[in-house]
């Protein structure tokens, strides 16, 4: 597929507001990544338009995630067992959700992502947790979460590789990070802190999205060049959102912020349905 060098631009600029958010409010950024390429790039307009969209934000946003958790790693901020079996099982769940999405004709599958979208965008206005997925907030309490951080038994594995399992599945199916849907389901079914969760999240993020993209890859449904602008675009933008979110009260950001992504959902959905 040809490129041309104003899309190649506006792929970089889409990276950066991505990037920029995620710095700026924590997690829910890479829900943006699909519809700034269907409408600011302008893959709208080509063949197989939604299943091409999905996969190049998968391919974009795991290759970011694990560039980012390698700060997380450094600083022994990651639960390495919990994290292992959360993302091993997801996994497959990632492959199989791929290959979903891979399946569904593209207007139901963009109308999903739509709802999607939707409920995200309220779930970043009214969740106070939000705000902080995946920041360094809690960064002074690291070495205080890993002492507490508990084993794992036969009941916590089965527990952590069901919500692996279900995350993974929805993240393949959307290609999306699924950051949002991780550190709540690593914090529920393995009883780690927020604080080893994000951390932790970003390798499950990274291989859930790496695995969606290299899947529809395999089908023809990524360009390459634009998940690669994408990823440059999305590390500037997220240490200009990372160093202005100091200075901003994060609350009002993260309702901002969510109200931004409701009213985008939305009209996706009626662009979807022929009616914008």
């Amino acid at each position: 597929m040809y490129i041309t060098l104003l899309q190649m631009i506006l792929s970089v600029v889409s990276g950066v507001l991505v990037g920029f958010s995620l710095g700026l409010i924590g997690g829910g950024g890479s829900i943006l990544a699909v519809p700034l390429l269907l409408y600011l790039v302008g893959l709208s307009s080509v063949p197989n338009a939604a299943h091409i969209a999905l996969g190049t934000t998968a391919l974009a946003v795991g290759l970011n995630a694990y560039i980012n958790s390698y700060m997380h790693i450094r600083k022994r901020n990651v639960a390495p067992r919990i994290g292992g079996v959360f993302a091993g099982v997801g996994l497959v769940g990632s492959l199989i959700g791929a290959y979903l999405g891979h399946i569904t004709p593209g207007t139901s599958l963009l109308l999903y992502f739509s709802v999607v979208m939707i409920i995200l965008g309220a779930y970043i206005a009214i969740s106070r947790r939000a705000s902080g997925a995946g920041t360094h907030e809690e960064g002074p309490r690291v070495a205080e979460a890993r002492r507490r951080c508990p084993g794992l038994n036969a009941r916590r594995i089965a527990t952590v590789a069901v919500a692996g399992l279900a995350v993974g599945l929805l993240s393949g199916y959307f290609g999306i990070g699924g950051g949002f849907l991780i550190v709540p389901a690593l914090i529920f079914s393995s009883g780690i802190c927020i604080t080893l969760a994000v951390g932790t999240s970003l390798l499950s993020v990274g291989t859930f999205g790496l695995a969606s993209g290299l899947e529809y890859m395999f089908y023809g449904d990524v360009i390459l060049v634009i998940s690669l602008l994408y990823l440059l675009g999305g590390v500037i933008g997220g240490y200009a959102g990372t160093s202005l979110a100091v200075s901003i009260p994060r609350d009002r950001l993260r309702i901002i912020y969510g109200a931004i992504i409701v009213v985008v959902g939305i009209y996706m959905m009626l662009r979807t349905m022929g009616i914008a």
